[in-house]
């Protein structure tokens, strides 16, 4: 297994454990460079995480005006439509915090799926003055963990997983009938820190698979930050096929 390992005893412990990792972490990137980013996923667990966030006594312990959001992944529908990634976080966080709309950088999802891809490889260049090849550096990159080992929106067998050239890339994904938009591996793994937030029985066997197996067959294996951090928080159903049980 590659990363650090977290496993905590209920999904209260495990929010709250994770909520003040990525505190600290845009906290001292602020102190450091004035400045952070923070890459939001979708999911039921990355709600919770949000939510807590977003609370009346912990907000404030982020100078959000100093944070940037960005998405790594988005179901191709308009923000406003249940399925969207955007709005849920934007329910659960960005409407509960002080953040300037200049420093919300959703994926423009509604329009067609490579259309929305080359705006938001557009934005990320922008936004972090990219010269030709260079990669943007997030402060903090959150991902999940689906049931089949996908991750963002590169799910198996697609072709998002071979795409190295560009930052952004359309996917179509066969099992679920839908088009999705996603960063590529090479941005999630030029990140300073990459955590993944995992939870439930459900997602026990593929974290076995993910952390313990001995050959890469999923896209959540093939997450292996090139100089940064990874993480792993995960409550005890997601961790109970692990060898390995240290809690937090």
């Amino acid at each position: 297994m590659t990363g650090r390992l977290e496993i905590c005893p209920t999904m209260a412990h495990l929010v709250q454990a994770c909520s003040e990792k990525i505190i600290a972490l845009l906290h001292e990137a602020i102190r450091q460079r004035g400045t952070a980013s923070f890459v939001l996923s979708g999911g039921s667990t990355p709600r919770a995480l949000y939510e807590w966030l977003g609370a009346d006594d912990v907000r404030d312990e982020v100078e959000w005006a100093k944070v940037h959001l960005f998405w790594g992944d988005e179901r191709c529908v308009a923000p406003t439509m249940p399925q969207s990634n955007f709005r849920m976080a934007n329910e659960a966080l960005i409407s509960k915090i002080n953040i300037p709309a200049a420093n919300v950088h959703r994926i423009p999802a509604e329009r067609p799926p490579q259309e929305a891809a080359q705006f938001y490889q557009a934005e990320l260049k922008r936004v972090f003055s990219l010269r030709e090849g260079q990669l943007p550096v997030f402060t903090v990159m959150l991902l999940g963990l689906g049931e089949e080992g996908h991750t963002a929106s590169l799910f198996p067998n697609t072709a998002g997983l071979q795409e190295h050239a560009r930052l952004v890339t359309e996917v179509y994904v066969e099992s679920l009938q839908s088009s999705r938009v996603t960063m590529t591996l090479p941005v999630i793994n030029a990140a300073l820190d990459v955590i993944f937030l995992v939870a439930g029985k459900a997602k026990a066997g593929i974290l076995r698979e993910v952390l313990e197996g001995n050959v890469p067959r999923s896209p959540a294996s093939l997450v292996n930050p090139s100089s940064g951090r990874l993480s792993w928080f995960v409550d005890r159903d997601a961790a109970s096929q692990l060898h390995t049980q240290n809690t937090s």
